[in-house]
Formats: C-alpha cells, structure tokens, sequence
C-alpha cells in the first residue's frame, strides 16, 4: 500500500509541478508568466501576471509537496482550490471529455489529490518521517472544505469576460 502511494503522489505531485512550471517560467512548452497571465486577463482574473503567478506558484509549490508527502492535506487543498478555478472559468462548458477541452483531466488531478489527503501520504514520506499522521475523513473534508473555499473566493472576485477566449481567437 505504502508503494503505491508513494507512487501516486510522484505522478500526480509531479505533474503538477510540471503545469506550475509551465505558468511560471515557460517551461515544458509553458506560455509563462506573460503569456498566462494575458489568458488570465482574458478569463476576467486582473492582475493576469498575479493571477498567473498564484496558479503556478500553487500548482508547482502544491505539486511538489504532495510528490514529497509534505503536509498532505494542505497540498491537496492548494491543488483542489487551482483544479477548481480551472474547471469552472476554462474547462466546464466544453463539456466532460479532455480532447474537447473538458474537465475530465482536472477534475482525476483534484480527486488524485483529495484520495492522498484521505489515505494519507504513506510510510515513504516527509509526513511519516516526522512522524504526523494527516490521513482519514476528517483531513480529506477539510482539504476538499479549504479548496472549495480558496476557489469560490478566488472566482467570485474575477471580473466577467466580455469576450469569451474562444471568441477572441476569431475575431
């Protein structure tokens, strides 16, 4: 159980921090700070560097310290509260399936993440190595509660778009 976990958390943690990567330097093909941020003016997220900079500082910073199994449950919330914001402001309304640009993908990362919150980092991690214990119901709801939060906070403040970022790639 303790390898599998292990296990997990490096392929999720990593692929987040390869995302977060992506915002903050342009790395992996990655648009950086300028260009995510531009994208991020256009959801309606002012400042879009700021907005940019909190999603990858989130993602990579969130990423990496569930790949460590580092305060679990806090990594799971940070990561639950960006998959959030993503799902709602870019991915919901084109529907579920990922080659249409869907929630699907974001939505296995946040889950991926509140099932490591729930079970716990495992034996081969920072948490058992210090000895805490951050694993069951309690700590998954209130990573999940924490990201619902953060999320609905960080949404109700953006500004609508009046232009749709599908609309402003014809026009």
């Amino acid at each position: 159980m303790d390898l599998a976990l292990l296990l997990l958390r490096l392929v999720v943690g990593l692929t987040f921090v390869a995302h977060g990567t992506q915002k903050l330097f342009g790395w992996f093909g990655g648009y950086g700070l300028a260009g995510t941020g531009g994208f991020l003016e256009q959801l309606g997220f002012h400042p879009g560097r700021r907005a940019a900079w909190m999603a990858g500082l989130g993602e990579a910073g969130g990423g990496l310290l569930l790949a460590l199994g580092a305060l679990t449950p806090l990594a799971a919330a940070i990561l639950i509260g960006v998959m959030l914001v993503a799902i709602v402001s870019v991915h919901l309304e084109k529907g579920f399936f990922n080659p249409n640009g869907g929630y699907e993908y974001p939505l296995v990362l946040s889950v991926s993440a509140l099932v490591l919150s729930l079970a716990g980092p495992g034996r081969y991690s920072v948490d058992a190595a210090l000895g805490h214990e951050y694993a069951g119901v309690a700590w998954g709801l209130g990573s999940l509660l924490v990201g619902l939060v953060a999320a609905s906070l960080e949404l109700a403040a953006r500004h609508r778009p009046t232009v749709t970022p599908a609309e402003s790639k014809t026009a």
